[in-house]
Protein backbone atom coordinates (compact mmCIF):
# COMPACT_ATOMS: atom_id res chain seq x y z
CA UNK A 1 0.00 0.00 0.00
CA UNK A 2 1.47 3.33 -0.98
CA UNK A 3 0.55 6.56 0.60
CA UNK A 4 -0.13 9.55 -1.53
CA UNK A 5 1.42 12.82 -0.46
CA UNK A 6 -1.14 15.06 1.10
CA UNK A 7 -0.43 18.75 0.48
CA UNK A 8 -0.27 21.01 3.50
CA UNK A 9 -3.47 23.04 3.79
CA UNK A 10 -1.58 26.38 3.85
CA UNK A 11 0.33 25.46 0.69
CA UNK A 12 -2.87 24.84 -1.17
CA UNK A 13 -4.34 28.19 -0.14
CA UNK A 14 -1.21 30.32 -0.86
CA UNK A 15 0.96 28.74 -3.56
CA UNK A 16 2.71 32.03 -4.38
CA UNK A 17 3.70 32.58 -0.74
CA UNK A 18 4.98 29.00 -0.45
CA UNK A 19 7.04 29.41 -3.62
CA UNK A 20 8.48 32.72 -2.34
CA UNK A 21 9.46 31.16 1.01
CA UNK A 22 11.11 28.20 -0.72
CA UNK A 23 12.97 30.53 -3.12
CA UNK A 24 14.23 32.68 -0.22
CA UNK A 25 15.34 29.57 1.65
CA UNK A 26 17.19 28.24 -1.42
CA UNK A 27 18.84 31.62 -2.01
CA UNK A 28 19.95 31.80 1.63
CA UNK A 29 21.43 28.31 1.49
CA UNK A 30 23.24 28.98 -1.78
CA UNK A 31 24.62 32.32 -0.59
CA UNK A 32 25.78 30.95 2.76
CA UNK A 33 27.39 27.89 1.22
CA UNK A 34 28.92 29.41 -1.89
CA UNK A 35 32.64 29.38 -2.44
CA UNK A 36 34.46 32.71 -2.46
CA UNK A 37 35.87 34.05 -5.72
CA UNK A 38 39.02 32.65 -7.25
CA UNK A 39 41.90 32.36 -4.84
CA UNK A 40 44.76 34.77 -5.33
CA UNK A 41 47.99 33.18 -6.48
CA UNK A 42 50.17 32.04 -3.66
CA UNK A 43 53.07 34.39 -3.12
CA UNK A 44 56.00 34.21 -0.80
CA UNK A 45 55.02 33.40 2.76
CA UNK A 46 54.72 36.41 5.05
CA UNK A 47 57.69 36.87 7.31
CA UNK A 48 56.97 37.30 11.03
CA UNK A 49 58.18 40.91 10.92
CA UNK A 50 55.78 41.80 8.08
CA UNK A 51 52.72 40.64 10.00
CA UNK A 52 51.08 43.58 11.73
CA UNK A 53 50.16 42.85 15.30
CA UNK A 54 47.75 44.95 17.28
CA UNK A 55 49.28 46.99 20.05
CA UNK A 56 48.78 45.42 23.44
CA UNK A 57 45.93 46.94 25.43
CA UNK A 58 48.08 46.87 28.53
CA UNK A 59 51.83 46.60 28.83
CA UNK A 60 52.98 43.47 30.63
CA UNK A 61 54.49 44.00 34.05
CA UNK A 62 58.19 43.15 34.40
CA UNK A 63 59.16 39.89 36.05
CA UNK A 64 59.47 40.14 39.83
CA UNK A 65 62.56 37.90 39.73
CA UNK A 66 64.88 37.10 36.82
CA UNK A 67 65.61 33.42 36.19
CA UNK A 68 69.24 34.37 35.56
CA UNK A 69 70.26 37.51 37.49
CA UNK A 70 71.77 40.32 35.44
CA UNK A 71 75.46 41.04 35.77
CA UNK A 72 76.76 44.36 37.05
CA UNK A 73 75.99 47.02 34.44
CA UNK A 74 74.26 44.50 32.15
CA UNK A 75 71.38 45.79 30.01
CA UNK A 76 69.22 43.17 28.35
CA UNK A 77 66.77 44.04 25.58
CA UNK A 78 63.56 42.08 25.94
CA UNK A 79 62.33 40.68 22.59
CA UNK A 80 59.01 42.18 21.56
CA UNK A 81 56.91 43.12 18.54
CA UNK A 82 59.06 46.18 17.74
CA UNK A 83 62.60 45.20 18.73
CA UNK A 84 63.38 43.87 15.25
CA UNK A 85 62.56 47.30 13.77
CA UNK A 86 65.02 49.34 15.84
CA UNK A 87 68.70 49.40 16.72
CA UNK A 88 69.61 50.22 20.32
CA UNK A 89 73.22 51.32 20.80
CA UNK A 90 75.42 52.95 23.45
CA UNK A 91 73.37 51.35 26.23
CA UNK A 92 74.76 52.20 29.67
CA UNK A 93 73.57 52.04 33.25
CA UNK A 94 74.59 55.48 34.48
CA UNK A 95 74.94 56.01 38.23
CA UNK A 96 73.13 52.71 38.77
CA UNK A 97 69.68 54.23 38.37
CA UNK A 98 69.41 55.58 34.80
CA UNK A 99 69.64 53.76 31.47
CA UNK A 100 70.94 55.86 28.59
CA UNK A 101 71.38 54.98 24.95
CA UNK A 102 70.51 55.71 21.36
CA UNK A 103 67.56 54.36 19.34
CA UNK A 104 67.41 54.33 15.54
CA UNK A 105 64.58 52.88 13.45
CA UNK A 106 65.95 50.38 10.92
CA UNK A 107 62.75 49.08 9.31
CA UNK A 108 61.95 52.15 7.19
CA UNK A 109 62.67 55.84 6.78
CA UNK A 110 59.37 57.24 8.04
CA UNK A 111 59.28 59.55 11.04
CA UNK A 112 58.61 58.12 14.46
CA UNK A 113 55.46 59.67 15.87
CA UNK A 114 55.55 58.02 19.29
CA UNK A 115 57.60 55.51 21.22
CA UNK A 116 57.92 54.24 24.74
CA UNK A 117 60.89 52.52 26.32
CA UNK A 118 60.49 50.78 29.68
CA UNK A 119 63.28 49.78 32.00
CA UNK A 120 63.03 47.21 34.80
CA UNK A 121 65.89 47.58 37.30
CA UNK A 122 67.15 44.47 39.13
CA UNK A 123 69.49 43.90 42.06
CA UNK A 124 72.37 41.38 42.20
CA UNK A 125 69.95 38.61 43.22
CA UNK A 126 67.74 39.24 40.19
CA UNK A 127 64.91 40.88 42.19
CA UNK A 128 62.98 43.80 40.72
CA UNK A 129 63.87 47.00 42.60
CA UNK A 130 62.30 49.64 40.36
CA UNK A 131 61.02 50.65 36.96
CA UNK A 132 61.21 53.66 34.69
CA UNK A 133 59.92 54.86 31.34
CA UNK A 134 60.98 57.13 28.49
CA UNK A 135 58.19 58.47 26.30
CA UNK A 136 58.63 60.28 23.00
CA UNK A 137 55.85 61.90 21.00
CA UNK A 138 56.28 63.98 17.88
CA UNK A 139 54.65 67.32 18.67
CA UNK A 140 54.90 68.69 15.14
CA UNK A 141 51.75 66.91 13.99
CA UNK A 142 49.57 68.87 16.44
CA UNK A 143 51.31 72.26 16.61
CA UNK A 144 53.43 72.53 13.50
CA UNK A 145 56.51 73.08 15.70
CA UNK A 146 58.99 70.69 17.24
CA UNK A 147 61.57 71.78 19.80
CA UNK A 148 62.80 68.44 21.16
CA UNK A 149 64.94 65.66 19.72
CA UNK A 150 63.83 63.98 16.51
CA UNK A 151 63.63 60.21 16.16
CA UNK A 152 63.80 60.33 12.37
CA UNK A 153 67.06 60.06 10.45
CA UNK A 154 69.94 59.14 12.70
CA UNK A 155 67.70 58.38 15.68
CA UNK A 156 67.22 59.72 19.16
CA UNK A 157 69.16 59.70 22.41
CA UNK A 158 67.17 58.56 25.43
CA UNK A 159 67.43 58.44 29.19
CA UNK A 160 65.27 56.20 31.40
CA UNK A 161 65.56 57.08 35.10
CA UNK A 162 64.35 54.67 37.77
CA UNK A 163 61.30 55.63 39.81
CA UNK A 164 61.04 54.76 43.53
CA UNK A 165 63.91 52.32 43.90
CA UNK A 166 63.58 49.76 46.69
CA UNK A 167 67.17 48.53 46.42
CA UNK A 168 70.46 48.97 44.58
CA UNK A 169 70.10 48.06 40.88
CA UNK A 170 72.96 46.35 39.08
CA UNK A 171 71.24 45.39 35.82
CA UNK A 172 68.32 46.36 33.62
CA UNK A 173 65.85 44.74 31.24
CA UNK A 174 64.78 47.23 28.56
CA UNK A 175 61.56 46.80 26.57
CA UNK A 176 59.90 48.72 23.73
CA UNK A 177 56.10 48.36 24.11
CA UNK A 178 55.13 51.31 21.86
CA UNK A 179 56.47 52.32 18.43
CA UNK A 180 54.29 54.35 16.04
CA UNK A 181 55.63 55.33 12.60
CA UNK A 182 54.04 57.58 9.97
Amino acid sequence: MTRAAVPHPAAAKHPARTAAVLAALALGLLTGCSVAGPAEPAGAPASPSSVLLPAPKQVAEPAAVLATPAGVGEIRVEPGPFTDRVKLTALTLAKGSTVTGHLAVTSDVSDVLALELRAAFYDAGGHLVGTGAFRYQEEEAATGEHDGPRAAGTGIDFSVPADKLTGAPVGVVLSLPVLVNE
